[in-house]
């Protein structure tokens, strides 16, 4: 009887969570915030574009176009708003089918993304640089006891990326570039027990009635608990330039799946009244294991300049988010099974569109519209943890130069966020566990970026 609620809480220790889709900020839970001058045109033409050191991430080839030593440092503010509307949201009919108690909640909360980048030219055609990024992540919050509690509360994670990378130029046309990754994750994840219709189902209705131990009435809570620091992620991602002339330049860039083991804690609350059903051992703390990989991506870029006045850019990027057809957490705890949630996610795209517009004097113009394809297949497979729908961007943004060697740039974002409907059924193999959320997130993101690059 474990096994269901654990499933859940399992589900989600990468499969992060509420705002995933809805609250992350590109495909899935990825984070593609990693330039403030990227965000000005929806990161538009990101593998071509090469006109900053955050070319590490998003292209390594692009290092051989910059000719001096840079440090570029980027922070991201971002304010989600993701409001659930419940329309008929219901227990399992085996224990009455009556409504979920609790009341809508938003799990939009502020978030901050980093990021830092460094290069330096050793030669003609060979220039060095390290990127240190936050690839995926996201932190969301619902109240303890809103109506989707035992889908999910809380969600926080954390992804550290160190990136050193080498750019080869080949000639004054052609550039290849690699990197070498190394990721930690860090998360923690919170969810509601429903005590009350385990016991109905373990025990006999009157037997659980009789101990004030009834569905939705003596809810239980747990908190996994896990990172990779025993065994830190390692992947790849490749790079290379061309310019066909001073006017046209394409980019293409690869980056790595990226497999994580992680291990952590599962600790449980259990009201008193219910202690009974843990006799045999269940609900008692242990430890935490899981393997889940991340996608790799494939991005082509294009740049084009009219003039040495305005520009315009665009990119196609694929997620290949159809690796996550389940997630398999297991337990030392011996009497707790392995929990499998079937996710069934598809691979995604996003298309991107911008403009650079030069001013007179040291100002540089952005603007740039995206359009973010979800992952998620259907209203079925979308769980409070993982909403997703598909977004439309909408971007601008600029560059001061106060100097040759020093510049600011500055970027925001608004993502327009389709309506998401839900029609959950928690997986269980306990059937008076099987409650189903139904309702609808309203959702938007606005997203203010800050860089600083200074070269020497």
């Amino acid at each position: 009887m474990i096994r269901s609620q654990q499933q859940t809480l399992a589900s989600c220790v990468f499969f992060l969570s509420t705002a995933t889709p809805l609250l992350s900020y590109a495909s899935g839970f990825a984070l593609i915030e990693n330039s403030a001058s990227g965000q000005g045109n929806a990161f538009a033409g990101a593998a071509a574009t090469a006109e900053d050191a955050s070319t590490i991430y998003f292209n390594p080839a692009g290092m051989a176009k910059i000719d001096h030593q840079q440090f570029t440092t980027a922070g991201h503010l971002v304010f989600p708003d993701a409001k659930f509307n419940n329309k008929n949201s219901s227990q399992s009919a085996l224990v009455g089918g009556g409504p979920l108690t609790g009341d809508d909640s938003d799990g939009g909360q502020f978030a901050i993304v980093p990021n830092l980048y460094y290069l330096r030219p050793i030669n003609s055609r060979i220039t060095l640089g390290l990127g240190i990024t936050s690839p995926f992540g996201l932190k969301t919050e619902y109240d303890d006891d809103w109506v989707g509690r035992y889908h999910g509360v809380t969600t926080d994670l954390k992804t550290v990326n160190v990136n050193p990378s080498i750019s080869f130029k080949v000639n004054e046309s052609f550039s290849l570039g690699a990197g070498l990754n190394a990721q930690y994750a860090d998360v923690i994840l919170t969810s509601a027990i429903d005590i009350g219709a385990l016991c109905f189902a373990a025990v006999n209705p009157a037997t659980c009635t009789a101990s004030g131990v009834t569905p939705q009435q003596a809810d239980g809570f747990a908190e996994l608990t896990g990172d990779n620091a025993s065994s830190i992620t390692l992947g790849y991602n490749l790079g290379l330039l061309f310019e066909f002339n001073q006017a046209t330049r394409i980019g293409l860039a690869y980056r790595s799946k990226m497999k994580h083991k992680v291990k952590g804690d599962a600790d449980f609350t259990v009201p008193a009244n219910a202690n009974f059903l843990t006799a045999s051992g269940l609900f008692t703390d242990t430890d935490l294991k899981s393997t889940v990989t991340l996608p790799d991506s494939l991005s082509l870029s294009v740049l084009h300049r009219y003039n040495s006045q305005f520009a315009i850019m665009a990119d196609a990027t694929w997620t290949g988010w159809s690796k996550f057809e389940e997630l398999r957490i297991k337990y030392d705890n011996p009497v707790q099974p392995d929990s499998v949630t079937t996710e069934d996610w598809n691979d995604s795209w996003r298309f991107s569109l911008g403009v650079h517009l030069r001013l007179n004097g040291p100002w540089l113009l952005r603007g740039g519209v995206a359009y973010d394809q979800t992952p998620v297949p259907d209203s079925r497979h979308r769980t409070p943890r993982i909403p997703g729908t598909d977004r439309t961007w909408v971007s601008a943004g600029l560059r001061y130069a106060t100097s040759d060697r020093w510049s600011v740039d500055v970027g925001y974002s608004h993502l327009f966020i389709d309506k998401t409907k839900i029609n959950n059924t928690f997986e269980s193999s306990v059937p008076t566990l099987a409650a189903t959320v139904d309702g609808e997130y309203e959702a938007a993101v606005d997203i203010l970026s800050a860089q600083l690059n200074w070269n020497f």
